[in-house]
């Protein structure tokens, strides 16, 4: 019996379908590619389109559905699937990402019973890496005490414009106001690097920069990374 729905397959869907009984996981994505992504690994999809009331039906909201996760990148989307689901399924449990902080209270008055900031999953992951003298001696230099502050993980596209480039290359504290915290370089693993000392990483796509820094300047810089063929 499916009971858990997930809207949107990305890395962080990952996370959360890897922790659930994947037999009881339907995936649902507009992108071909993404659906196609998932059935290698097993998983049941469907390939409907989340605006339809009749099609999010089909699949079990309303029935057999218990929970469903809203993982689709623009908070748009989101509220607007968040607001469906709602809807039709006064007793379903909803959790949703949230990509900008202010959309939060959007996704719980839609209906969310939780909402996510993967900013702040991030931070709490690497907080004990970030106590490490030498970055904390680089964020005291480069975000100025600011308070509003988060940390991101931000995948290069293909054909994105940092395709081949240097990370020493990025400048990222002069045009973003941003830290670059570490690389995750899938050339040589999974691991994060951190961007401290000689090293330098060339970046190639499917590899992570994890970042630190405001908000509107972490969207900005993921903007400007997703400009895909425009260099």
């Amino acid at each position: 019996m499916i009971r858990y729905a997930v809207f949107g397959f990305n890395r962080m869907s990952v996370e959360a379908i890897n922790r659930l009984d994947c037999n009881c996981v339907i995936v649902v994505d507009q992108a071909p590619e993404r659906l196609k992504q998932a059935e290698e690994k097993g998983l049941t999809t469907a390939p409907i389109d989340f605006r339809s009331d009749e099609d999010l039906k089909s699949i079990g909201i309303g029935k057999d559905i218990k929970t469903l996760f809203c993982f689709f990148p623009e908070d748009s989307d989101n509220v607007f699937l968040t607001l469906s689901a709602r809807a039709i399924d006064p007793e379903l449990h909803i959790v949703s990402i949230v990509d900008d902080p202010d959309a939060e209270d959007k996704l719980l008055a839609a209906g969310a019973n939780k909402v996510i900031n993967p900013y702040q999953i991030c931070g709490r992951k690497i907080y004990e890496w970030i106590k490490k003298p030498d970055i904390t001696n680089i964020i005291d230099h480069t975000v100025f005490g600011r308070q509003d502050l988060h940390i991101a993980e931000v995948e290069i596209p293909v054909g994105s414009p940092l395709e081949g480039a240097l990370s020493s290359e990025l400048q990222l504290s002069t045009r973003y106001n941003l830290v670059l915290i570490g690389v995750v370089d899938k050339e040589i693993n999974e691991e994060l690097h951190f961007a401290i000392g000689e090293r330098d990483y060339r970046l190639d796509a499917g590899d992570i920069l994890v970042i630190l820094g405001p908000a509107r300047e972490i969207r900005l810089f993921r903007k400007d990374v997703s400009n895909v063929g425009k260099n």
